[in-house]
């Protein structure tokens, strides 16, 4: 007779529901993959009655999470209630004082409070898991965390929300604004409670703070991330980019300098053709990139109540295993607290101009970026009206400073009509 290990769930939307069917559809095939029973004792949400698709009469309801955690029928404690100064702080700090170990789908949370909760649960001998909280069913925390460990890492990059990703691939097949396609979005439930989380970068943002601290040895570091959204992308700078080339994603990007640690989730262009640039709507795609593997592309859903709950059961079974680990890859008392940085890599840049439509502009322009040391890879104008001329320039590649000193020389200039618009190429 197999042993069982009991479970108590807190969050009962999309994830959590998913994750019960998912334990009680495949519950053989589970059970022969780790060598026990996985039983839901207990479950806890804000609404009992609510319809969920599931029938809760084979669990206890606790109306409290944090008594849910701390149960002592209780082995393993799943949250997935969200938030990171809330019920779920305090039902997860309950869980590993009680010696639960924790899965959570919480990337908010931990990228708050990862180092004070991971280190907690490592003294306490506890597992804490998360690979439900960075891009939904995609394996990148297992990756990292294990087939990749013994590598140096150089850089990581992706497309880490699906929202962002659906809003930026219909505005390109649709013609349609940001505006339109946000309202398209919200629709269809693609956004969060609070969209900013979304389109201003800081879910993708709170993911990337995650899977730094594991590539790079270093204490999460969310503060220091330069977050930027895709509210400026207008449908111009997308056809524009798609004219010569390019698409424009979200991206988060982390690398290790010698000044620091760079992190920042802006728009981005990667080249069309690109593994990248490829992905569609909603899917996520993330780069790891070692010194002896290359570029290893992990691309799938990244977001859903079934991709995301298969990777809370995938936890929960390595936990059952007996599987243990550090939070972070590696013992929270050795993760490195770093200086935050801005990006000091060459890169090429997309700049859009409208300039005064009149002889000679071009030539003082480019004359512009040449003596600010930026070279121009392509320029291209865009016809003319009574508005100016729009003139769209490819730097070769250049540091951001240099970068800086042409679009203010561009500035001195007095031609430029509006504010020039620069956005990073990145390669994909």
């Amino acid at each position: 007779m197999r042993e069982t290990m009991n479970i108590g769930v807190a969050g009962l939307g999309t994830v959590g529901t998913s994750a019960i069917k998912l334990l009680e559809e495949n519950s053989e095939l589970i059970a022969a993959r780790c060598g026990k029973h996985l039983h839901v004792k207990a479950v806890c949400a804000r609404t009992r009655g609510k319809p969920r698709g599931i029938s809760l009469e084979g669990f206890d309801w606790v109306e409290d999470a944090t008594l849910l955690a701390s149960r002592p029928d209780i082995d393993l404690f799943v949250e997935l209630i969200g938030g990171h100064d809330n019920t779920a702080k305090a039902a997860v700090e309950a869980a590993i004082n009680a010696g639960k170990h924790v899965v959570t789908a919480n990337k908010a949370l931990l990228a708050i409070h990862g180092n004070a909760i991971a280190k907690m649960a490592e003294d306490a001998g506890v597992t804490l898991r998360f690979e439900a909280a960075v891009a939904g069913g995609i394996p990148v925390v297992k990756s990292l965390t294990e087939s990749l460990a013994g590598e140096r890492i150089r850089r990581v990059l992706g497309v880490m929300n699906g929202t962002c990703n659906f809003i930026l691939t219909r505005m390109e097949s649709n013609g349609s604004s940001y505006e339109e396609t946000f309202a398209e979005a919200d629709k269809l439930g693609y956004l969060e409670s609070d969209p900013d989380l979304d389109v201003g970068g800081i879910d993708a943002g709170h993911k990337l703070a995650l899977l730094s601290s594991i590539a790079f040895g270093t204490q999460v570091d969310f503060a220091g991330m330069d977050i930027e959204g895709i509210k400026r992308i207008s449908i111009t700078d997308i056809e524009l980019a798609r004219d010569m080339g390019y698409r424009v994603k979200l991206l988060g990007v982390a690398r290790m300098s010698d000044s620091g640690l760079e992190q920042r989730t802006e728009p981005c262009l990667v080249p069309a053709n690109s593994p990248l640039g490829r992905v569609e709507n909603a899917t996520n795609i993330v780069l790891l990139e070692g010194e002896t593997t290359g570029p290893v592309y992990l691309m799938g859903a990244g977001a859903g109540g079934g991709p995301t709950a298969a990777a809370v059961i995938g936890d929960i079974i390595d936990i059952a295993r007996g599987r243990t680990i550090s939070t972070f890859g590696q013992p929270a008392s050795t993760l490195k607290k770093v200086a935050s940085t801005r990006s000091s890599a060459e890169l090429a840049w997309y700049i859009r101009l409208l300039l005064v439509d009149q002889p000679g502009v071009l030539a003082r322009i480019a004359a512009a970026f040449g003596d600010a040391n930026v070279s121009i890879n392509r320029l291209r104008q865009y016809g003319h009206d009574e508005n100016g001329a729009p003139v769209l320039i490819v730097t070769h590649h250049t540091q951001r400073e240099q970068l800086n000193h042409s679009l203010n020389a561009v500035r001195k200039t007095g031609l430029s009509l509006r504010e020039p618009v620069a956005i990073r190429i990145e390669d994909g």
